[in-house]
């Protein structure tokens, strides 16, 4: 019994590793974001963690385990992931990391607007409450406790994009299960990968022969190179891995901790803490972790 709380204690804490692999995304990002158009930057991202991803799943599953038909369906998704990432790298020259990291939590929500419509799933009680919270939070941080500038919807040009992206992103999360037909998980991965690298290859087009590629700095290839391998492809098994243990809604409500630990990994690179006013929705966030990760055990199991 010590042996398998210990291996659940242990699931917990790497998903929570991967939420905070996945929050330096808007840090890392913030401080790239200017350097080259977003297009690519992903295409780089996105085309390095092909390259990394592809010798482990051919020596997983071989050339034939790869010719999966139906490579349309991971077309569809992949079409909403480069939506996403193109929108938060964009919206990261117009605003900052904290911002978009509390408007990202509000995808669960999207995800589960979605998943009500297109699967008729219902909510319990504590993940509606978690998602309500998630959302007060948000809104409390976007607009930095001012409910002047939320009764005038005063949102800047980075954060309304990226908006746009997060409800790209929840419908994403919402039909992988519609869209999945039996295949393994991690050769799902490698083609939506792949794919969205060759989207943001097309995207960037003739941005990337405008590139002054001997002036590009260690730091920015540093940090694209971090980004393919870190929360592209170390968190993808993390995730998989906890999922599998202690369940995925359990593993994604730890999303909710991203806003806060942007706000440490902001602090650490030098830039600062934001106003006491916006410190309460960070905590309105958390408590919506609290909220879910209940409502998973009183609701019945971990899956």
């Amino acid at each position: 019994m010590s042996s398998a709380r210990s291996g659940i204690a242990l699931s917990h804490a790497l998903a929570i590793l991967a939420m905070l692999i996945i929050s330096t995304i808007f840090s890392v990002g913030d401080e790239i974001a200017n350097s080259m158009p977003a297009s690519v930057l992903m295409a780089l991202r996105f085309g390095l963690a092909g390259l990394m991803f592809a010798p482990y799943a051919l020596w997983r599953y071989g050339v034939r385990g790869l010719a999966v038909k139906g490579l349309w369906r991971y077309g569809i998704l992949s079409v909403l992931s480069t939506v996403f990432f193109w929108s938060m790298f964009e919206g990261l020259k117009y605003t900052d990391s904290l911002n978009t990291s509390a408007i990202s939590t509000t995808i669960p929500g999207f995800t589960a607007l979605y998943a009500a419509i297109l699967m008729r799933e219902r909510l319990g009680r504590y993940r509606l409450a978690a998602l309500l919270l998630g959302m007060a939070g948000t809104l409390w941080v976007v607009f930095r406790g001012d409910p002047e500038r939320l009764l005038a919807l005063e949102l800047n040009k980075g954060d309304a994009l990226f908006f746009a992206g997060c409800i790209s992103m929840g419908l994403y999360a919402a039909l992988i299960p519609k869209l999945h037909r039996g295949e393994p998980v991690p050769v799902m991965s490698f083609w939506i990968t792949v794919m969205v690298a060759g989207m943001f290859l097309a995207i960037a087009n003739t941005d990337m022969a405008e590139i002054a590629w001997g002036e590009v700095t260690t730091g920015v290839w540093g940090a694209v190179f971090w980004l393919a391998v870190g929360p592209t492809i170390l968190t993808f098994f993390l995730i998989q891995s906890t999922s599998l243990k202690i369940g995925p809604t359990r593993v994604q409500s730890y999303s909710y901790l991203i806003p806060a630990f942007v706000l440490v990994l902001d602090w650490l690179m030098g830039r600062g803490l934001p106003t006491a006013m916006t410190l309460p929705g960070i905590v309105i966030v958390l408590f919506a972790t609290l909220v879910i990760q209940r409502g998973v055990i009183v609701e019945g199991g971990a899956r």
